[in-house]
C-alpha cells in the first residue's frame, strides 16, 4: 500500500502518514524513553551510594543475604575495579565509549528496544562520573562471594546494558541474514 500525499496538508483519514515524519517521531520517542532510564539509573545509584557513605563505616563489611554484603570502598579504576589508575585516562575511555555508544544509538534509534541498553549504559556511566567528579573514586557497596570485585548499580546497569546491546545487535544480524536468504535470488 502506497503512502498518498495530499498537496493541502496532512493525509486524511485511512492514508498513511508520510515515512520521515514517522520515523523522526519514533526517534524522539527513542531519545526521550533513553533519557528516562538514564535518568532513573543515576538518581537510583546516586541515592544508594549516598545511603551507604551514611550507614557504613569503609572497610566494615553487613551480610545482607547469604554470600552478599554490602561494604564500603572506592574504586579509582572503571567497573568492578578494572584499569585502576590515572583519574584522567579514566575520564577519557569513559567519555570514547560513550561517544561511541551515542553516535550507534543516533543511527539505530528507531530499531526497537535500543533505547533501554543505551539508557542503562549511559546512566552507569554518569553515576560513576559524579562520583569522580566529587570524590575522585567511584563507591563500591554490593561485595559477591568467591573474590568478586565490590561493584555498584552503576556498574551493573552497564553490564546489564552491554548485555541486552549486544543481544539486540545479534538478533538484528540474524534477522537481516533470514531476509537475505528469503529474498529472491538474480541471475
Amino acid at each position: 500500500m502506497g503512502e498518498v500525499q495530499r498537496p493541502d496538508g496532512p493525509p486524511a483519514r485511512g492514508e498513511q502518514a508520510p515515512a520521515a515524519p514517522r520515523r523522526r517521531a519514533r526517534a524522539a520517542l527513542a531519545w526521550l524513553r533513553a533519557a528516562l532510564v538514564l535518568g532513573a539509573v543515576v538518581a537510583a545509584d546516586q541515592l544508594t551510594k549516598r545511603a551507604v557513605e551514611r550507614s557504613i563505616v569503609p572497610g566494615e563489611e553487613r551480610k545482607v543475604l547469604p554470600g552478599i554484603e554490602l561494604v564500603d570502598t572506592r574504586n579509582r579504576g572503571v567497573a568492578f575495579g578494572l584499569f585502576p589508575g590515572d583519574h584522567v585516562v579514566v575520564t577519557a575511555l569513559v567519555s570514547f565509549a560513550l561517544l561511541v555508544l551515542l553516535a550507534y544509538f543516533a543511527l539505530h534509534a528507531t530499531r526497537a528496544l535500543t533505547w533501554l541498553p543505551t539508557g542503562l549504559i549511559a546512566g552507569g556511566a554518569l553515576g560513576n562520573v559524579v562520583d569522580r567528579l566529587r570524590h575522585g573514586s567511584v563507591i563500591d557497596f554490593i561485595k559477591l562471594p568467591l573474590g568478586w570485585p565490590p561493584f555498584n548499580l552503576a556498574d551493573a546497569s552497564i553490564t546489564l546494558g552491554v548485555v541486552i546491546l549486544f543481544v539486540l545487535v545479534d538478533h538484528a544480524r540474524h534477522a537481516r541474514s533470514r531476509a537475505h536468504a528469503m529474498s529472491p535470488r538474480r541471475t
